[in-house]
């Protein structure tokens, strides 16, 4: 583990561990360190009521611990929203490695990364998120059962990712512009690893304006060969007239700065935590005239995947299930509309019922 004096004086001030970890009510937090392998990474295990706590593990290189934390706790939380809302019989998790994924992961880092999720005792299963792939994941096997998005399983769960996210789209369109036909619509897409391509193939079959932008050169050239998609600089990525904006790669980019920039009808992409400050961007967005759709509730067909593998079910069962968030996304913004209140809040109203109402059969008489 982080030795304390770090965690107090380098990471968090005045503010301990602990006091942050109430602020969304976690359960656990397990520190990692390995001077052999250079592994550094936080588990955070946010709330198992439905079952045992399913996230990703994300690598990157975050510029401080505090900043890892922060991403954790945040991510782990969302992961609790994400599986309720679908339904899943799965609380939420999430780890998080910090260094850079294509210059420190190797063998060893995953291996003993392995252990401690070994070490949890089934209490947190993982799979991949960013900067992590099926391979690393086989590395990490070797030392724990506790890990799905295996090669010759259910494998990488991105496809399924993006069609949830391509779903939840054609119904804000719907919505926006009376039609869920994406055909000429502009869309923005902002990261393309994985999910974001595997998006951005759906949305040129149907014929829609793709513009994309990535921080890695290689990737980006060879996505917009590939689907004749339009590149654009890192910041012009919110200048652009738009219809969607499709946020798939980082979190907090509805920010401030951003909204004062963006020029779409509809925001609905594959990223974590896209509102920096849901309780002020959520409200800032719906003002706006914006349709936001709850990212947690978008992309959680890469968890449905996963269940499908812990529960031995099909990869069409894992389709279907992505499709129902069509309907899902319909819901809440008609609960949305009639309440008055923004889509982020009904969607953390939704989750927290199903979790509440679970937890409440589950009291002893």
């Amino acid at each position: 583990m982080f030795e304390v004096k770090d965690i107090r004086e380098t990471a968090l001030g005045e503010n301990p561990v602990i006091e942050r970890m109430s602020q969304y009510n976690h359960e656990q937090l397990l520190f990692c360190n390995d001077n052999a392998t250079g592994l550094k990474a936080i588990i955070a295990v946010h709330n198992t009521t439905l079952g045992p706590a399913l996230g990703g593990t994300r690598m990157w290189a975050y510029n401080n611990e505090l900043e890892a934390l922060n991403d954790v706790l945040r991510l782990s939380r969302g992961m609790t929203y994400k599986n309720s809302i679908s339904g899943l019989n799965l609380g939420g998790g999430k780890a998080v490695i910090i260094g850079d994924a294509r210059k420190n992961k190797n063998e060893a880092l995953m291996r003993r990364f392995g252990k401690f999720v070994n070490s949890l005792g089934g209490k947190y299963i993982t799979a991949e998120d960013v900067g992590i792939s099926t391979a690393d994941m086989s590395w990490v096997n070797m030392e724990t059962n506790h890990v799905v998005g295996l090669p010759g399983k259910s494998g990488d769960p991105s496809p399924v990712t993006a069609y949830g996210v391509y779903m939840g789209m054609k119904a804000a369109a719907k919505v926006q512009f009376g039609s869920d036909s994406l055909a000429g619509k502009k869309i923005a897409v902002q990261g393309v690893g994985h999910v974001g391509e595997y998006l951005v193939a759906h949305l040129a079959k149907e014929g829609a304006k793709v513009f994309i932008s990535d921080i890695h050169e290689d990737t980006l050239k060879r996505v917009a060969s590939t689907y004749k998609a339009e590149v654009v600089g890192l910041d012009d990525i919110y200048t652009i007239d738009m219809d969607i904006y499709a946020p798939c790669a980082l979190g907090a980019t509805v920010n401030d700065d951003t909204l004062a920039k963006l020029k779409c009808s509809i925001i609905a992409g594959a990223a974590n935590n896209q509102l920096k400050n849901e309780a002020v961007h959520g409200e800032v967005v719906r003002d706006k005239g914006i349709l936001y759709i709850p990212d947690f509730m978008i992309n959680a067909g890469g968890v449905i995947n996963c269940y499908a593998e812990v529960k031995g079910f099909t990869a069409e069962w894992a389709m279907s299930k992505a499709e129902e968030i069509y309907n899902r996304t319909l819901s809440i913004v008609n609960r949305s509309n009639e309440s008055k209140m923004p889509t982020y809040k009904i969607a953390n109203t939704m989750a927290e019922e199903r979790i509440n109402a679970i937890g409440n059969i589950k009291l002893p008489m």
